[in-house]
């Protein structure tokens, strides 16, 4: 059996590539398939399977583009209610492709048509002895640390989903044999879940010691854990879970993307709301604090772009683009696509410095180091209801600056923190990423005195600044 795991780090998304005997199966593929069809010709083998753990939320698939372009079928899971040919799961459903077996497993609770698929190597197995399952791909169901959350459903409501998870985690997944490996969909830092660990597969015997979630210990209590305290869901997931229920367009159909002058770009943003127009900076953060078109919002191409964008700016925007080459276009756009985003606007031509050349208005990003502002809070000119701080739930509750409230990113796209225009801000996240997205947001809404504390607070902490922990707060 060959294997193979693609990670697409801008999604942090799992997609496996399967062969035996010159045949291959494809799970969970991301909306670019090319990737499956050089590995696939590297390994002299034909896409005869594409399997869906199930319709991901969070990046539009390219099942329906990989079908058409190798005649594959698509096999999904039968409460699905897929709207393209397909196979329907079911469980104990089998494929027998070579000399490996890949059984399907219905385990409803991320989704109610979620399934894992358990890979049996028969050419692995001493011929005297029953052929013993050694890999599990478990989709969003479980994953490394984490299992799926339990609220991207149209038809259930996050209790009834928990309370399958726990069903399909205890009666299905954990009668595997312990030696088992996990293989799941996504990895840390997607928003599928909110405690995965950063490797990329694990063991059943190492999640059931390890994993928090299976440690709970009844049923009530998972579900009153699964349904509290959950990340913010962006808009846009239930809309990507509508596009793979129907299957995406290939990506070939986009039309080509408009270059724009920098006058264009400014009509553009004079119009305003009327238009509703986002121009999204793809630079480095460091660039977009040196100088950036006003009311531009950075989301950088490092980091996990495509989610954010997705998640600030939601499917139905039509930006413009700013990047410093062609290429930085290009990727930005691919990515976009990834989550659904496609009708563009277009992009500034000649970026920045084509901005800067006709003379138009150029805006900064003050940045303070960490030290820095510590020193203003103890002289007391700023005060912590002038810090922002854009991490998680999670990530606050470990360790804050005193009396600094959480002011989660994700949260910014329905209302953005209530706080004075007339004094300055400084804004954090972890390390400098999402203070810089948020920066731009707050400087499009009308604060003018918007300063990015680089490094975060990870450089806080290093620096061994003053910090809490919410336990002690509440103490």
């Amino acid at each position: 059996m060959y294997f193979e795991q693609f990670y697409l780090t801008c999604l942090a998304h799992a997609s496996y590539l399967i062969a035996s005997e010159g045949e291959a199966a494809v799970v969970d593929p991301q909306r670019d398939v090319d990737i499956y069809l050089k590995a696939a010709e590297e390994q002299n083998c034909k896409i005869r399977y594409i399997f869906e753990t199930h319709l991901h939320a969070d990046f539009v698939s390219g099942h329906k583009e990989l079908a058409a372009r190798t005649g594959a079928k698509i096999y999904i899971g039968a409460q699905a209610n897929a709207g393209f040919p397909h196979v329907a799961l079911t469980d104990g459903f089998e494929v027998k492709m070579g000399a490996v077996l890949i059984r399907a497993l219905e385990t409803p609770g991320h989704t109610p048509e979620s399934v894992c698929l358990v890979l049996t190597d028969e050419s692995a197995t001493d011929a005297t002895k029953p052929a013993q399952p050694s890999a599990v791909l478990t989709g969003d169901t479980l994953f490394i640390g984490d299992v799926g959350r339990p609220d991207l459903s149209r038809t259930h409501t996050p209790r009834q989903l928990a309370g399958m998870l726990y069903d399909s985690l205890h009666n299905k997944l954990l009668t595997l044999p312990d030696a088992v490996t996990v293989y799941p969909a996504h990895g840390a830092g997607s928003l599928c879940g909110r405690a995965m660990r950063a490797e990329r597969s694990s063991t059943i015997a190492t999640e059931r010691l390890t994993n928090y979630a299976l440690q709970i210990a009844s049923r009530d209590e998972f579900i009153a854990q699964l349904t509290t305290n959950l990340p913010a869901r962006p808009e846009y997931f239930l809309e990507d879970a509508e596009i793979n229920r129907s299957g995406a367009a290939t990506l070939t159909e986009l039309p080509p993307l408009a270059a724009l002058s920098p006058a264009e770009v400014e009509a553009l943003l004079r119009q305003g709301a009327v238009v509703n127009v986002n121009v999204l900076d793809v630079r480095p953060a460091d660039e977009f604090a040196a100088g950036h078109v006003p009311g531009s919002i950075c989301i950088a191409l490092s980091g996990q772009f495509a989610s954010w964008a997705g998640g600030i700016l939601g499917i139905h925007s039509k930006p413009v683009l700013i990047g410093d080459t062609d290429a930085q276009i290009e990727e930005a756009r691919l990515r976009l696509a990834r989550v659904g985003i496609e009708d563009l606007r277009g992009y500034l031509a000649g970026g920045l410095a084509e901005w800067r050349k006709a003379g138009l208005a150029v805006t900064q990003t003050p940045q303070i180091s960490p030290a820095e502002l510590n020193q203003k809070l103890r002289e007391g000119n700023w005060r912590a209801a002038d810090i922002v701080d854009v991490r998680r739930e999670g990530e606050w509750q470990a360790g804050h600056i005193a009396d600094v409230p959480c002011s989660a990113l994700d949260t910014f796209p329905k209302e953005l923190p209530a706080i004075d225009q007339e004094r300055p801000v400084a804004v954090h996240c972890k390390s400098g990423y999402r203070s810089m997205v948020a920066c731009s947001l707050l400087e499009r809404a009308g604060h003018r005195n918007v300063v990015n504390v680089a490094g975060g607070f990870d450089a806080w902490h290093a620096a061994g600044l003053p910090e809490v922990a919410e336990q002690l707060a509440k103490a």
